[in-house]
């Protein structure tokens, strides 16, 4: 990823471009401390940037050149792939805390008020959540489909998916749909836990929700590709 100039853009450009864009331009939060809706709205982009686009597009890439079939003939397999995935996802994100949180404090973000064990455990929840849904996406569309896919929920989610802006504040059925979305929650849990709140029972049911339901598709998804491409690889090498 260091070497990768779109993937450092992605994960650690934009957020910070972000967040001190929103902190001189008001365009969301409360005028008096807009830092204080501004910071976990970011934090929440960050992690759908990186444990759902980031991981979803390079898992599709490496489908897609035969990655995932030739680790599919050795005792890896799908659980320990996804959980090397997913220890490098929590790296890259600890290196976004480290930067994107003194960024807003230098901004004006009062960290003192933040529940750091309820911001970390959202963010834990909101990776696993955004980490099933990227995977699944790459275990069913071809590279380029999948590129594209992952780029265009990541946008829609973070417009109409109640990251800067809460659910209850859009109308009629935009706020509907957006209260049943993954990103909605996630932005919830971190908006309490930077406040010093304790997050609604519901967003947290809601993020795991999506975290066990997308993860169970995504293995069942990932579990017939790499049968069926480990089937045609050993077919090929016996002829």
């Amino acid at each position: 990823m260091a070497r990768n100039g779109e993937q450092l853009l992605l994960v650690l450009g934009i957020p910070v471009a972000l967040l001190v864009a929103l902190s001189r331009w008001r365009v969301v939060g409360d005028d008096a401390d807009p830092m204080a809706s501004v910071t976990p709205a970011i934090l929440a982009l960050a992690v759908m940037s990186t444990a759902m686009v980031s991981l979803g597009v390079s898992t599709g890439f490496e489908r897609g050149y035969g990655v995932l079939r030739r680790l599919g003939t050795t005792p890896l397999g799908v659980g320990r792939l996804a959980a090397a995935k997913a220890g490098a996802v929590t790296i890259v994100e600890l290196v976004q805390l480290a930067v994107l949180v003194p960024v807003a404090v230098a901004l004006g973000y009062d960290a003192s008020r933040t529940r750091w064990g309820w911001l970390v455990a959202g963010i834990v929840l909101g990776t696993a959540a955004f980490a099933a849904i990227g995977l699944g996406l790459a275990g069913r569309l071809r590279a380029e489909a999948n590129l594209a896919a992952q780029n265009a929920v990541y946008l829609a989610l973070a417009i109409g998916g109640g990251v800067f802006v809460p659910a209850d504040e859009l109308p009629g059925a935009i706020a509907r749909v957006s209260g049943a979305l993954p990103s909605h929650a996630l932005a919830e849990v971190l908006r309490a836990a930077s406040a010093g709140d304790a997050a609604p029972l519901g967003a947290w049911w809601l993020l795991a929700a999506w975290a066990t339901g997308a993860a169970a598709l995504t293995a069942r998804t990932l579990d017939r590709k790499s049968t069926r491409l480990n089937s045609s690889h050993v077919l090929e090498s016996r002829m």
